[in-house]
């Protein structure tokens, strides 16, 4: 039974970490369904939350061997941003570390331990971003979600895949837990460690699999795509996401709805709570189309009840101001935003360039199908925005090699090229004729 005392802040996290549930022995467990755990084998480690308690954790890692599992946990549509509020750490022989990234400015003091190893991360993407805030970044990486669609399993989330694979099941309770409560709950902190408990025997039962699949390279070159990808950047107008926005016709009220953006996200910035939270996109749109001059008018405006918009009225009111002073003096958004640089939506090809529909509708099954006969999701295979760019704008001439060389530059990897590089050449050379 674990231990339910408080727990001490302290700078040697492992020293009286809480011991460990027994775990049935595999023939004590029935066959009928996975092994349930519910603690980590070592047990749930102390919050390491001081720079002793860091120095510790850079030593354990330089003393252990193989690769290291990461997991990062955020306050997602609780706190302003995306940043970590929990990074959890485990190398054999090192133990399970679980880092509060707030106590410190960085996390650099790891860099030099973890220089060569390989990171496991379940679904790298959404983790890399935060960590690199803390600045760690990986030398080398292995995905075990990627690992699971590329091995074609038919759920890819980390319980679903630890069951398959390993036959177990995690007690996971809190992923939408606010992280940034301090301290954590013990349960937190125990659900915190599970994320990592595994990932090492999953690492080597995907890599097994994926081996016998023939698919193994083809992993590695997806994994080094994610790792030397760089990370996305500021988005141009983000305000034009605002939920409901495409439903805002008229200028003017474009420039309100900028206004009301910036200063929602302003304040959220300035108290650490996210933009939601403050104010629904609806009713940023309802305000924006609706325009009240006063914070009586506000009141009675969609989604501007309650103490929290009585207190910020005034601030709300003077964006709309601003933004329809902005507005006639001539700075008012364009009603239609541009399309970026990709092609139409499909839908309007037949109308606007029929021969790149029928390009599309040629190579689109045929490269489905192909996912379908390797076992892997057609996604994974080639992403359908490469594929719609270079069925609306081909290569000239058409060649094996162009259309390589074309998809190489939308950022194919090797291995896609060479399973969909003919697919794609004769798709662009030979299209269906239209209905």
């Amino acid at each position: 039974m674990t231990d339910s005392r408080p727990r001490a802040r302290d700078s040697s996290p492992h020293r009286g970490a809480l011991p460990a549930e027994p775990r049935p022995d595999e023939h004590d467990r029935p066959d009928s369904g996975p092994r349930l755990v519910t603690v980590p084998a070592g047990g749930v480690p102390f919050v390491t939350d001081t720079p002793g308690g860091l120095r510790a954790c850079a030593e354990a890692l330089a003393s252990g061997t193989g690769p290291v599992a990461v997991d990062a946990e955020r306050a997602s549509g609780i706190r302003y941003g995306q940043r970590a509020f929990l990074v959890q750490l485990k190398r054999t022989g090192s133990g399970i570390w679980l880092i509060d990234p707030e106590a410190f400015e960085d996390l650099t003091p790891l860099v030099p331990s973890l220089a060569g190893v390989e990171w496991i991360l379940h679904a790298a993407s959404q983790d890399l971003p935060c960590l690199w805030e803390l600045g760690l970044w990986p030398d080398r990486l292995f995905d075990t979600e990627l690992a699971a669609r590329l091995a074609g399993l038919p759920r890819v989330g980390l319980a679903a895949v630890l069951e398959r694979m390993l036959g177990v099941t995690l007690a996971k309770e809190h992923s939408a837990a606010d992280w940034s409560t301090r301290p954590l709950p013990e349960s937190w902190l125990t659900y915190a460690a599970l994320d990592v408990e595994l990932l090492v025997e999953l690492r080597e039962g995907l890599r097994g699999l994926l081996d016998s699949q023939g698919k193994l390279e083809w992993a590695e070159q997806e994994f080094e795509h994610v790792r030397t990808s760089p990370l996305p950047g500021p988005r141009e107008d983000p305000w034009r996401r605002t939920s409901g926005a495409h439903r805002v016709k008229d200028r003017t009220a474009l420039a309100v709805l900028r206004q009301l953006w910036h200063a929602r996200e302003d304040l959220a910035r300035h108290r650490d709570v996210a933009p939601s939270r403050l104010l629904p996109d609806s009713a940023l749109v309802a305000a924006a189309t609706a325009q009240p001059r006063t914070v009586p008018a506000l009141r009675q405006t969609t989604g501007f009840h309650g103490r929290a918009a009585a207190r910020e009225a005034p601030r709300w009111v003077e964006a709309i101001r601003l933004g329809r002073e902005r507005a006639a003096d001539g700075d008012a958004p364009a009603v239609h935003r541009r399309g970026g640089d990709g092609p139409p939506a499909p839908r309007m090809w037949r109308d606007r360039n029929p021969e790149a529909d029928a390009r599309l509708r040629t190579a689109k099954p045929w490269v489905a199908r192909h996912a379908e006969h390797l076992g892997l999701p057609t996604e994974n295979l080639l992403t359908p925005d490469t594929l719609r760019r270079i069925c609306w704008d081909p290569p000239n001439p058409v060649t094996p090699e162009t259309v390589e060389a074309a998809l190489a530059e939308r950022g194919a990897r090797p291995w896609q090229i060479d399973q969909v590089g003919a697919i794609v050449t004769v798709s662009l050379l030979n299209p269906l004729p239209g209905d």
